[in-house]
């Protein structure tokens, strides 16, 4: 519950910072699809606009052209305007096209001053009363109209993506003041011209697109770059968690192991004193019961008893007040050597089988050997206790990265999960004797050769002990 609880406070203020990170991304997205509408929208009142200014020039052009080389030659031949007769329609015709074939109308439509139809390209049109509407009226106040106009299926028109747009404009046909003073900016008919302006409207829809698409593109990439950079901090956060409980846990176990230190380093003088004592009258008993009982075992039960309590109260004070290492160059493989041999006869008896894996390229390391040995000892006979007769252990040395990496490998039954987590804890024993500081001081004398040491469990069976010492 503890380490769960502290979990959640390492974490807790990381979680403001993902919020806010993907609340802001949602923001931007959002803030970017508003853009790209608002966007969307000025570049369709730019394209009116500039079309608008584009029509005016165009209206204005017609306008001169209307004047010049239909109306006054008409007026001075018929001296009447009548677009009903055939010859005079034809030349309006002639001129309006000659004037417009280059500039992609669609349409034009000439209203006289009484609202009617008096030329069309639609000819089917010509003659129709009151079809300019507001905008015609507009233009008989001599104020030009444009509006757009686009088709499609609702979706097209929903993405501002139409099949077909198009620019609507009403202009007032005026006497050019150059030519008839008189007439100047007299206001003689208002003229329609219809422009298809889809293959603009396209190309900037595709500019759109692209940007947008820039836009969006940009946006993912920032994503995933926050997102990979919440999970790296997630993880840092998770990972600093980790190391404030195990030095929560150093530190309580060091408090713990401090109050039993204090206290075996009170008790262990005034202890050893008569055992030594006992030890040594057992020894004497010994000798004098061979003359009295040769069979007699009890002075050896004492002096084995004796000699186990003294290494308890040793173990005690490994723990308790571990040493500093003497550290001096050595070799790990000399070392274990020395293991192998002091072992033998259990191996032997046993006909335990030891496998030594040893690389030819070790270098020395700096350690003290006499801790080494003893961590090295309690491992080989930690291992041998979960062995069978005919039992096997692989001793590999290799040297990797200015570390030597020991492993010892046995095909015993291995350990169970739960017992794993609390090997490392002092006086967790599952054995009926024993005090359950062996692993713990071989953990404190590899650690204080700034090492680590590790175990794991083996498939299908066995465990792997491994040990990192640095050059």
């Amino acid at each position: 519950m503890l380490q769960k609880s502290n979990k959640l406070q390492g974490t807790k203020p990381f979680r403001l910072v993902k919020f806010f990170t993907f609340s802001s991304l949602v923001i931007m997205f959002t803030a970017t699809i508003i853009i790209s509408a608002l966007n969307a929208h000025w570049v369709r009142n730019i394209l009116l606009e500039k079309s608008e200014e584009y029509a005016s020039l165009l209206v204005e052009n017609l306008n001169h052209q209307i004047f010049s080389r239909f109306m006054l030659p008409v007026l001075v031949k018929h001296g009447e305007i009548k677009l009903r007769k055939k010859d005079q329609f034809l030349l309006m015709d002639k001129v309006i096209r000659s004037t417009l074939h280059s500039f992609n109308v669609e349409m034009v439509t000439l209203y006289d001053e009484h609202n009617i139809i008096s030329y069309s390209y639609d000819q089917d049109k010509i003659g129709q009363k009151n079809a300019g509407g507001v905008h015609y009226e507009k233009a008989m106040k001599k104020e030009a109209t444009s509006r757009l106009a686009q088709q499609g299926s609702f979706l097209e028109l929903l993405f501002w993506f139409p099949q077909k747009t198009k620019i609507i404009t009403f202009a007032p046909l005026k006497a050019e003041k150059q030519i008839i003073p008189a007439l100047a900016d007299q206001v003689l008919g208002v003229v329609e011209i219809v422009r298809d302006v889809s293959a603009d409207y396209k190309k900037v829809f595709r500019l759109q697109v692209l940007v947008i698409g820039s836009c969006f593109i940009v946006m993912g990439i920032l994503f995933f770059v926050l997102l990979f950079v919440v999970r790296h901090g997630e993880k840092i956060i998770e990972r600093r968690a980790e190391e404030r409980l195990k030095l929560e846990e150093k530190l309580s176990q060091a408090e713990h192991l401090s109050a039993i230190g204090e206290m075996t380093a009170g008790v262990s003088h005034e202890i050893r004193n008569p055992l030594g004592i006992i030890k040594s009258s057992a020894q004497l008993l010994k000798k004098k019961m061979v003359r009295l009982d040769a069979k007699s075992s009890i002075p050896d039960i004492i002096v084995e008893e004796s000699a186990r309590l003294d290494k308890i109260i040793t173990d005690f004070l490994d723990v308790a007040r571990p040493k500093s290492p003497d550290l001096r160059p050595c070799r790990v493989e000399d070392i274990i050597e020395k293991n192998i041999a002091y072992l033998t006869s259990q191996i032997e008896d046993n006909n335990f089988n030891i496998i030594k894996e040893i690389s030819d390229d070790l270098p020395e390391v700096l350690a003290d050997s006499t801790m080494l040995y003893q961590a090295f000892l309690n491992i080989l006979i930690n291992a041998f206790q979960s062995l069978k007769n005919n039992g096997c252990i692989i001793i590999r040395i290799n040297y990797d990265s200015n570390n030597i990496v020991i492993n010892f490998i046995d095909n015993g039954k291995g350990i169970p999960d739960k017992i794993l987590k609390k090997i490392w804890t002092p006086f967790f024993t599952t054995k009926d004797t024993g005090t359950g500081l062996g692993l713990g001081i071989v953990k404190n004398m590899i650690e204080a050769h700034n090492g680590t040491i590790s175990i794991t469990n083996m498939k299908p069976a066995g465990a792997n002990v491994e040990i990192i010492l640095p050059v």
